[in-house]
């Protein structure tokens, strides 16, 4: 079972970056699919999340309108989109796959940066 992610990198404030999550060992359909991300000297914090079933999302409210979290059942892979991005977005973003049926399933990406600066 793994993680990995791609996409992450230096970007000037308003730019946008796409970050992809490519899962092995099981079907990203079946697991509720999200971003997380934490910056230096603070907790890890949810971004955005999909629901197993894909029709459900949530967004912290600090990316509300430019993120977007989005999935892919052919290619078993997740993304976020990230337009206007701000400072305050820096950070390590960490992508997770949840499942609990009778056992908890709980995967994570290996975390790739996300730096805004000008």
């Amino acid at each position: 079972v793994q993680l990995v992610e791609s996409g992450g990198g230096l970007v000037q404030p308003g730019g946008s970056l796409r970050l992809s999550c490519a899962a092995s060992g099981f079907t990203t359909s079946r697991y509720r699919m999200s971003w997380y991300r934490q910056a230096p000297g603070k907790e890890r914090e949810l971004v955005a999340a999909l629901s197993s079933a894909g029709s459900s999302t949530d967004y912290a409210d600090s990316v509300k309108g430019r993120f977007t979290i989005s999935r892919d059942n052919a290619k078993n892979t997740v993304s976020l989109q990230m337009n206007s991005l701000k400072p305050e977005d820096t950070a390590v973003y960490y992508c997770n796959a949840l499942r609990v049926v009778v056992i908890r399933y709980d995967y994570w990406g290996q975390g790739p940066q996300v730096t805004v600066s000008s």
